[in-house]
């Protein structure tokens, strides 16, 4: 049978796995429980197994054996990595599934339990085939991508060479509640999602009598016209061909109407598409803010903070991946994006060091238009397990046909 039939065969084991997952989110780098389910789900099955050391990763080693390029003992099979991140998210699941979390404040928003789920179905694929690979497989279960950079700890702890070698390709691959219709396919070569930073702003006065602001050092006035400046000197310094998108998401201040306090405080987050639109964030915030703070007689702390690297796939694999769905989706499962989206990706590290490239998968409920559908992170997101079988049939001929064209020194 085909990857993909077995695949299908495996759909309610890979679903229920899902289940599993969704029930118990766990949100960092510590994440115990879902690292037990993920052992669990490859007990038994021919990996070398190394859990991580500062992250509760699973790194799997699959070692092929049919005979590489240079005969049954190769100087250097290939090595492909396949990535799945295995977090959620601090928000209170409200879409009414009957498998829905059962931890207070925390849910899979994001859908880190299908990508986690699918890569386990690609194990049991890969294993019943490794007599035919003529090459190794590296499969990264990684916790932390919500804003805790696990993918750079899984690198630094050597998940890049996990097979004795450097992989000589990696793919990812992340579903969607919203943006496409159910069941499609989406890439895009270069630079496919932005840059993600971060910026925590502390605007520093003097206290005093809401009814004489003259006698004080208003902190409150001047962060507010610290957000409306910010979006202001996007549209006059930047070029709109380049985009930048700034969000402030917190704006702290006072306890009483009043009082006027101490300080105010704003976050913010930040996401461009070029490095030289980044590299001019870094310079022209901190230049801004102060001069507003002079401007009102306060003092401002501006702490900006580099966080995940713009996600750029490699023109070739992102090709290879495009062949391989439609190989086996047919054409029409296949869209291109014509650009990148805002949001960011710590998989960006991984690409950042080896050639490979990202897929989307719209996992959009059947029958529920894909314009309107509450996107990830909503606590109202819902995913449909029918792809689930089509993604780990994915990961898999990612794995299987990547390490043939290797090998045949392609």
């Amino acid at each position: 049978m085909s990857i993909a039939a077995d695949a299908k065969e495996m759909q309610g084991e890979i679903a229920r796995f899902r289940h599993e997952l969704h029930q118990e989110p766990e949100i960092g780098l510590d994440l115990p429980r879902t690292q037990e389910k993920v052992l669990k789900a490859l007990d038994g099955l021919p990996y070398e197994i190394s859990l991580g050391e500062s992250t509760t990763s699973v790194t799997a080693v699959l070692r092929g054996g049919a005979p590489g390029a240079l005969g049954a003992e190769p100087v250097r099979k290939p090595t492909v990595l396949l990535r799945a991140d295995m977090d959620g998210l601090p928000v209170q699941e409200r879409t009414g599934v009957e498998f829905s979390s059962k931890i207070d404040g925390a849910m899979h928003a994001c859908g880190h339990d299908l990508h986690t789920s699918m890569l386990a179905g690609a194990a049991t694929l890969l294993a019943e085939r490794r007599d035919q690979l003529a090459g190794d497989v590296v499969l990264m279960f990684q916790p932390g991508e919500e804003g805790f950079d696990g993918a750079g700890h899984m690198i630094r702890e050597g998940v890049l060479d996990a097979a004795g070698r450097r992989v000589d390709a990696a793919y990812g691959m992340h579903v969607f509640s919203s943006l496409e219709p159910y069941g499609q396919f989406c890439t895009k070569p270069g630079v496919m999602m932005s840059a993600s930073d971060g910026l925590f702003v502390t605007v520093l006065g003097a206290g005093g009598h809401g009814s004489a602001p003259h006698s004080a050092k208003d902190p409150v006035t001047a962060a507010a016209e610290m957000v409306t400046a910010l979006q202001v000197m996007i549209t006059r310094q930047f070029n709109m061909f380049d985009p930048v998108v700034l969000t402030v998401g917190v704006l702290q201040a006072g306890t009483k109407r009043n009082v006027i306090p101490e300080s105010a405080r704003f976050e913010a987050t930040i996401r461009t598409f070029s490095e030289a639109s980044r590299d001019r964030m870094m310079t022209a915030i901190p230049q801004l803010l102060k001069g507003i703070a002079s401007a009102h007689g306060v003092e401002v702390d501006v702490d900006y903070r580099g966080e995940y690297p713009m996600t750029v796939t490699d023109e070739d694999e992102t090709h290879t991946a495009e062949n391989v769905i439609s190989d086996m989706f047919g054409d029409s499962r296949l869209s291109r994006w014509a650009t990148p989206i805002s949001g960011s990706e710590d998989f960006s590290r991984v690409l950042a060091e080896v050639p490979g490239t990202f897929v989307g998968l719209s996992a959009v409920p059947r029958g529920v238009d894909h314009t309107t559908s509450p996107f990830n992170h909503s606590p109202f997101a819902t995913f449909d397990d029918g792809v689930l079988s089509d993604g780990a049939a994915l990961y898999a001929e990612l794995a299987v046909s990547r390490i043939a064209t290797l090998a045949a020194g392609n």
